[in-house]
């Protein structure tokens, strides 16, 4: 008898035996995923060693085996060892993360369907408004697909958005009203040609491609100014690396950024293109992992778990927007983050990395500066193409006039107006999503919170809910208020995009507006729709929250304005400056992309604060020196390595006994020159019916804090009750 040594897809962090069954030999290697018995469960697993022996009596047979081949590469096998030690999670919880479910179940690759449109719209219209009472699914269908853009609706994107079952959709398709395909939508790219490069640019190019001509690790920071050409750059080394037979992977924080990150693609290169995220389903993402495992595609696209694609041959990993906090994943183990991942897996094959910001995270610079990366700065923009004007406007006169908070300053409104005048777009920018965020009570002066969270609830007006953006928790706004019991004395305020979209209405009257946040994003293939009808001239203001703000490219926006930019700076985060600098910088970026000359507003209660004023010089190298000052003084990052262990638990005494014993028994295992924060609640400290306390651990290494961790979990041991979350570099501490 043969056995192997098994990885889990749950929390346990070692192998365990299992007897392989005679008929599953030939089928059990490294690599292949396999399905075993655990606790009276059948649970997912890795074969990681196949063996003669085991110290295990009567070990368990093997299931069955889910995969005929191995799933994980020998390089992404070791990628995935360092980042279960760098990230004290369980390996098998990594290989999970990095496998999608439909590789590991070894899923059916079933093309998606897509229906199209046989009428004319307005027939559809007509035939629509017969079927509304005979037969109102297949109303409900032509409806949506009415909505649809001339490429049509996947099916399953068609069946969610109408509500409607597919007999409908047959029904419809038989009376040679639409129709369902296998066939892709053809898609017609005007073929562009590589740009002639500016000295600066030609000068980054040159050494991204030494790198690859040499086949060595090197990691390369691009650092250029918004709207300078750093994708230019990408799409030339891109097409050196392919010239060499290379496989490519491009990381983007958003998936907002994909469609349009797709249309340079396409009309460059002739290659296919594997495009990743998390919004395929499993067998389309099956599909994409077999055409990049298979060499078919040479260059893959998407968000952070795109980077564990099994691309062969890979030559060339980019992470644009580097600074993008997306990139971290903050709510499951592995806590990862792609950019450093991104470094690791290209220091493993043998590749080049280019990491491109106009707002380089403060690490990534001072690694730059420091000789780590190879830097290349991008200073100028191309010659039809300068810099916005930018304009802060103090809001405290605003209020004064107004007499109240007003989100809009008269010059802003002047501003939207003349723009619209001149066939002109503006982008708004408010990082809060809802209509109203707070609702408080006169009487009792308390706020109404949700009863799962310690966090406030925001109205939906278009729902006709308050809502809680922790827990996803809704219910009708309360007439009486739930903590003293008085009537009709319940006060809206705060200002979210939905409320900013009714302001305009209400204003301007005829304005055409597009909001992006992520209540109108809910269904697949609506984001790119809304950005499609801003793009094309369909709306005059594009209202939106930080999705907005992440490289997208519109030519005829040439003003933007930034709602309450000073909202975050008195936030307890170490982080919270570099994030409001960046996010101010990002948006001003999407003004005056073209001919057009842009300018920027800048609404703030703080316009002498100078992470404000850093901000609308768009001064990176003085917001830089300025901050990089106040974290060698207080030991924070690049200086130091920070994890973060939070607990959570319905019995809050009992957590925070644990949390404390546990933190003592931590501090005592650690080497001298760290710092173990004491035991505090969290920036949240009640989140879905859980108690949360937390404490921070602070040094020169991550690896003499893991190791006091494992000392401490055999000192110390996690009862049932409670559950322990391991930060490692977080980007947040609520």
């Amino acid at each position: 008898m043969t056995f192997a040594s098994i990885l889990l897809e749950v929390s346990i962090d070692k192998a365990l035996d299992y007897a392989i069954p005679p008929d599953l030999v030939p089928h059990i290697q490294k690599g292949v995923s396999v399905e075993v018995p655990l606790r009276n469960k059948k649970v997912q697993g890795f074969v990681v060693e196949v063996k003669s022996t085991s110290s295990v009596a009567n070990p368990k047979p093997i299931t069955r085996a889910l995969t005929s081949r191995p799933v994980v590469s020998v390089e992404l096998f070791e990628l995935a060892i360092w980042m279960a030690r760098y990230y004290v999670s369980p390996l098998g919880k990594v290989l999970k993360t990095m496998l999608p479910a439909g590789v590991r179940k070894n899923t059916k690759v079933r093309e998606p369907m897509r229906v199209y449109r046989l009428k004319t719209p307005k027939e559809l219209r007509e035939i629509c408004t017969q079927l509304r009472t005979k037969a109102p699914q297949q109303a409900l269908i032509l409806d949506a697909m009415l909505m649809a853009e001339k490429d049509g609706l996947f099916l399953s994107e068609l069946l969610e958005q109408s509500g409607a079952p597919s007999s409908a959709v047959k029904a419809l398709a038989n009376k040679k009203l639409l129709l369902i395909t296998k066939d892709a939508p053809f898609e017609d790219y005007f073929k562009s040609k590589p740009k002639i490069l500016h000295e600066e640019q030609q000068k980054a190019l040159d050494s991204i491609v030494s790198s690859l001509q040499e086949q060595k690790f090197q990691t390369h920071l691009l650092f250029g100014i918004t709207g300078s050409g750093k994708t230019e750059v990408y799409l030339q080394a891109i097409d050196k690396a392919l010239d060499m037979g290379k496989g490519v992977i491009l990381l983007v924080p958003e998936i907002a950024l994909t469609q349009q990150t797709i249309h340079h693609f396409k009309s460059r290169f002739d290659v296919p293109l594997a495009v990743l995220h998390h919004r395929l389903s499993d067998g389309e993402r099956m599909k994409m992992w077999e055409d990049i495992q298979s060499g078919h595609a040479k260059i893959c696209i998407g968000a952070r778990s795109s980077l564990f694609c099994p691309m062969p041959n890979l030559g060339l990993i980019i992470v644009d927007e580097e600074h993008e906090q997306s990139y971290k994943q903050s709510d499951d183990s592995p806590r990862y983050h792609a950019r450093d991942v991104a470094v690791m897996r290209a220091k493993l094959e043998g590749c080049t990395c280019l990491l491109g910001s106009a707002t380089p995270s403060l690490e990534s610079y001072y690694n730059a500066i420091h000789g780590k990366y190879s830097l290349s700065v991008l200073t100028k923009r191309p010659e039809n193409a300068t810099r916005a004007k930018v304009e802060i406007v103090d809001m405290k006169p605003e209020y004064a006039k107004a007499k109240s908070i007003t989100i809009f300053s008269e010059k802003l409104l002047a501003k939207i107006d003349e723009k619209r005048s001149l066939g002109q777009q503006t982008i708004l920018f408010l990082n809060r999503r809802g209509y109203h965020t707070v609702l408080s009570c006169t009487a009792c002066g308390e706020s109404i919170k949700c009863c799962h969270c310690d966090a406030t609830l925001t109205f939906h007006k278009g729902d006709k809910m308050i809502a809680c953006h922790l827990c996803g928790f809704s219910t009708p706004p309360p007439k009486v208020c739930p903590n003293c019991a008085s009537h009709d004395v319940i006060k809206y305020k705060g200002t979210g995009t939905e409320k900013v979209e009714a302001m305009l209405h209400g204003i301007f009257g005829n304005i055409r507006t597009v909001r992006i946040d992520a209540d109108t994003t809910r269904h697949k293939g609506s984001l790119d729709k809304l950005l499609g009808e801003f793009r094309s001239g369909k709306a005059d203001v594009l209202i939106g929250t930080q999705m907005v703000a992440k490289g997208l490219h519109f030519p005829q926006v040439t003003l933007v304005g930034v709602l309450n930019s000073d909202a975050s700076l008195n936030i307890p985060d170490f982080r919270a400056q570099e994030s409001v600098f960046q996010l101010i910088t990002q948006v001003a970026g999407r003004a005056g992309r073209a001919e057009a000359a842009g300018e920027v507003i800048i609404q703030t209660a703080l316009p002498e604060h100078s992470i404000i004023q850093q901000a609308a010089q768009q001064d990176y190298l003085a917001f830089y020196n300025d901050e990089i000052a106040v974290r060698q003084a207080f030991y924070f990052p690049p200086f130091a390595k920070i994890v973060k262990l939070l607990f959570s638990a319905k019995d809050e005494k009992r957590l925070f006994t644990f949390a404390s014993t546990y933190q003592a028994a931590l501090k005592s295992q650690l080497p001298e020159g760290f710092i173990c924060h004491p035991v505090v609640a969290s920036g949240y400290a009640r989140v879905k019916d859980l108690y949360r306390y937390q404490f921070l651990v602070r040094g020169p290494s991550i690896g003499a804090i893991c190791k006091a961790i494992e000392f401490s979990d055999r000192l110390v041991a996690l009862p049932s009750s409670i559950s322990r979350y391991i930060d490692v570099d977080p980007l947040h501490f609520t």
